[in-house]
């Protein structure tokens, strides 16, 4: 990934979340791209290339997709089972970012193949410490496989 523009796919109903996670990805100049859905049902139609992104060359494979999991129209865990039994998806990795500390949440999204599970804190200072820490390890530490192949 030295040298590629890094795609992030946020999937955040909260929009102040959603902003904060975005601010912080660029202060630290970590992601080239983000791309951010509202609601599962069109993160899977931008994965899956329908209606509106059927053309590949407009919907490009994210690097990391970070996913809350209570959505509108399909639910986040949905979305990550989705991904993660499908052949072409499954290697991008999923970090559930959510508010949901029951351990009932957390088992369901390692049970479907989540790479890692975060509780968003509620202060503005531990959410944005969280972000930078996100960000450096799966957008700069981290090796990805090639997607694709």
């Amino acid at each position: 990934m030295i040298g590629e523009p890094v795609l992030v796919m946020l999937v955040e109903d909260n929009v102040d979340h959603a902003e904060l996670v975005l601010r912080t990805l660029e202060e630290h100049h970590i992601a080239n791209k983000v791309i951010h859905f509202l609601d599962g049902q069109s993160a899977l139609d931008y994965l899956y290339r329908r209606g509106e992104f059927s053309e590949p060359t407009e919907a490009e494979r994210p690097h990391v997709v970070l996913l809350d999991l209570r959505l509108p129209r399909v639910d986040g865990l949905d979305v990550l089972k989705a991904i993660k039994e499908d052949a072409d998806l499954k290697s991008i990795p999923v970090v559930v970012l959510t508010t949901s500390e029951a351990e009932k949440d957390v088992a369901r999204a390692y049970y479907n193949h989540a790479n890692s599970y975060l509780v968003k804190p509620v202060g503005y200072e531990d959410f944005k410490k969280l972000m930078d820490d996100l960000g450096f390890y799966w957008l700069g530490w981290n090796t990805n496989p090639i997607l694709g192949e």
